[in-house]
Order: structure tokens, then sequence, then C-alpha cells
């Protein structure tokens, strides 16, 4: 695999797979010539967050990719703001249950596809499974819990894994398996982390657990509370080089890109 560097209008129209990450848990993942965007987060701001790296993505394929996937219904993973600059017919594949849980999702987009772990969806030229996460579905933490939080798992020419936000569960390797590319989660928006997320040393069990052959990590270094810069400042830069570094302790092979850049398989 190569990482490239370069602006998000940059082209990835070759026939390789490739993954171009944006920030956060925001990703676009090319196969088999279809484009696939998850968790976008297009804006310098969400709520009391500001962008900290990275430009805001632009260019055609995020504007109107084959397909959308929202992981959970968190205002850092179903931004409603950035899925109001998607074209309209773009499908958005979204956890059972969450229009009626939040109904400005109803607004977005006219194709919402409701889905539960283990259903699959044919887009294109690609196969998308959803998986269980560990980790709140709620879009309010007082709120009810009628939804869930998922992973998803792309299968095309590659098998490519995206955790959204989740911590390990037991049989993680059952539902995601033989991977060649996962996106994983190995931090936060802010200097502490709660329940339902990983931090690199859990983020490598995981990789061991699906069989991950490469391993980006995500869901860090972009995302920072207004204010908090000085708090705490390598949990906001320090977890996608921890986790290589444990990665390689643990057998796991993973590179570390820059929000913007493109990793070809």
């Amino acid at each position: 695999m190569t990482a490239m560097s370069g602006d998000n209008d940059a082209d990835d129209t070759g026939a390789r797979p490739a993954v171009r990450w944006f920030g956060h848990a925001s990703v676009l993942i090319r196969d088999r010539g279809t484009v696939v965007l998850t968790d976008p987060v297009l804006t310098s701001r969400v709520a009391h967050l500001r962008r900290r790296r990275g430009p805001n993505p632009t260019g055609a394929d995020v504007r109107a990719p084959d397909v959308v996937l929202l992981s959970h219904l968190h205002a850092d993973h179903t931004h409603l703001p950035s899925l109001r600059q998607l074209s309209r017919d773009v499908p958005i594949v979204v956890p059972a249950g969450a229009p009626d849980a939040l109904a400005s999702l109803r607004a977005v987009g006219d194709r919402l596809i409701e889905v539960r772990a283990g259903d699959e969806v044919p887009i294109g030229n690609v196969t998308i499974r959803a998986v269980p996460a560990d980790h709140d579905g709620r879009r309010w933490r007082r709120g009810p819990a009628t939804t869930s939080a998922l992973g998803y798992v792309i299968a095309g020419d590659r098998r490519t894994y995206f955790a959204g936000d989740t911590d390990l569960y037991p049989d993680l390797g059952d539902w995601a398996s033989d991977i060649d590319l996962a996106l994983l989660p190995v931090g936060g928006w802010g200097p502490t982390l709660g329940v339902g997320h990983m931090d690199p040393a859990r983020a490598v069990l995981a990789a061991q657990q699906v069989a991950a052959r490469h391993v980006v990590p995500i869901h860090f270094g972009t995302l920072w509370p207004i204010g908090f810069d000085r708090i705490r400042p390598s949990r906001f830069f320090g977890p996608g080089s921890e986790f290589v570094a444990l990665a390689d302790r643990g057998g796991v092979r993973a590179t570390e890109i820059a929000p913007g850049d493109a990793l070809h398989l």
C-alpha cells in the first residue's frame, strides 16, 4: 500500500482500491469504482468542537458519492449540516430506527436505508454488511435507547472494515474477519475517553481479532473542544503514532496518514 498526500480534489480514479481520510471518522473508500463515504464531517466546526487539522473536504466524490454510511447518531458522526451538503439522491445507510429517533434525518436525503447487524446492501460494485459496535447509539445521552451503533464491512476487490466508533466486544472476529484494511478508532475528540471507545492498545487487539492485513487509525487528531488547545495535547496528536508503534510490536501492519491524505491498496 502507498500513502499519498494532496488536496481533497486529487484524483483517486485508478483501478486499485483506495481510501482517503478526511479526519475523525470521515473516510472516502473507493473499490471497484464504487465510492463510499463514512460519517461525513465537511465543516470546520461541530457544535463546541472545531477542526484543528486538515482542510474541509471538497470535491465531486465528497458531495455525490455512491453511498454514505452512518455508524451512529452522535453529532460528530451524523452531522446534519454536512449531510445537507450532499446530493439528495445519494443513498444513506443508517442504523435501524435512526429516522424515527432523529426526524431531521428525513430532510437530508430521499434514500435512507435502515439496517441492522447482519444486513447486507449491494451498492454499485460492492456489498456493504452491517456489523455490531459496542458504543452508545443514541443521539442524546439521556434519550431513549432505540437505535444501535454499527460498523460496516465493504466487500469488493478488498474487504474494508469501517468500525465507526466502538470498543472491543467478544465476537468481533466472527462479524468482521479476513479484513484487508481496517479503519479503527484509536482516540476521540477530548482529553479523556469514555466508555464505548478504543485506545491504541485496544485497537491493536481489535486488529488482531479481525485478522486485518493493514490498519489505518482514525477518530483522533481532528476535532477538539474550543478553548482546550493546551489541555493534554498528546491525546490529540499522539494516538495515531502510538497505535502504529504498538501495532508493529503486535505483528500488525499499520500506516498513519494525515487528514486529507490517501492510501492506495
